[in-house]
């Protein structure tokens, strides 16, 4: 059975370096650095087992990518397509980034093949390849022993659990999007680690206000300062300028991996 847990430590053992992969990486000008973003990636990925993603909304590209492992931009993008070259990682239509041999160096070495062919899956339902999975019989089963162990707690139990589950339900609801928009963007802050206090955060709306008279642009706003990742907000860029609007992951340069072995 697969260990359904969030890891927080990497597993490497003693010849991590000695890889072929790893040997190569850093025999290249710059591999030095490549080999820190591949691991700090590893590390920032451990939360969601292995996917890497800003939200659920905005992914990560390469100016959000070097302020999160401070590292140059063009640094981040070579190593981004050495790493999708290598097999190391895989990039989806929405940005989404996985890295492929995480399940190496995360919980028991007896669940790995387990936890590897689920991982497998899972990139493939992102991809759109497989269907979502169906809920099993055995699911019911243990469904059914859980709504025994539930059916023992007390009526003012359940009535608590109910009612914590309506006020989140509620404070969920109750979330404009530009407000989503202000806590991705205070998310953001973090991740670069520029936390914004709580003055910060009502001058940011009286800048927004200043900026824009609806939510949509301000959201806009929002969004292109993430992206392009800048700590402030400025004025929406035109459409001819490139709006963020609909903004995807920066295309990364191709690495031509020939050139280098041929050397």
């Amino acid at each position: 059975m697969s260990d359904n847990k969030k890891y927080y430590y990497l597993k490497v053992k003693e010849n991590f370096f000695d890889s072929e992969e790893m040997i190569i990486l850093e025999s290249m000008p710059d591999g030095y650095l490549y080999s820190n973003i591949l691991l700090k990636l590893y590390l920032r990925s451990l939360k969601n087992e292995g996917k890497l993603m800003f939200n659920d909304r905005i992914p990560y590209n390469s100016t959000i990518l070097s302020q999160v492992v401070r590292h140059p931009v063009g640094v981040v993008e070579k190593a981004i397509q050495i790493f999708k070259d290598f097999g190391l990682i895989d990039i989806l239509n929405n940005g989404a980034i996985y890295m492929l041999d995480i399940q190496n160096y995360i919980g028991q070495s007896s669940t790995e093949a387990d936890r590897q062919r689920d991982y497998q899956k899972r990139i493939a339902q992102d991809k759109g390849i497989l269907p979502l999975p169906e809920c099993k019989k055995s699911n019911r089963k243990s469904n059914k022993k859980s709504d025994n162990k539930s059916n023992r707690k007390t009526t003012p139990e359940i009535e608590l659990e109910i009612e914590k589950d309506i006020d989140i339900e509620l404070k969920k609801k109750s979330k404009t999007a530009l407000e989503s928009a202000i806590d991705d963007f205070k998310d953001y802050r973090k991740k670069i680690r520029k936390p914004m206090t709580d003055r910060a955060v009502q001058l940011l709306i009286i800048e927004l206000n200043k900026l824009a008279s609806d939510d949509e642009t301000k959201i806009q706003i929002l969004n292109q300062s993430i992206v392009n990742g800048w700590q402030g907000v400025f004025e929406l860029k035109k459409k001819n300028e490139g709006t963020v609007s609909n903004a995807t992951v920066k295309e990364f340069p191709v690495f031509d991996k020939s050139k280098f072995l041929a050397k």
